[in-house]
């Protein structure tokens, strides 16, 4: 393997950066995840029989 240089080591290193930086904001911003929605109304409005 050639040797590089630590200027280019450097630019390798700030590139590899940049892209995990984008990849990471991408997978963040992409997809929206939606909530389950769970009918709340049936378990409040429940009638409890109390025997005690």
């Amino acid at each position: 393997m050639p040797q590089m240089a630590p200027l280019l080591w450097f630019n390798l290193m700030l590139m590899f950066l940049v892209c995990f930086m984008l990849f990471i904001t991408m997978n963040y911003f992409m997809f929206k995840y939606s909530q389950i929605s769970t009918p709340k109304s049936d378990y409040m409005n429940e009638e409890k029989n109390w025997k005690w």
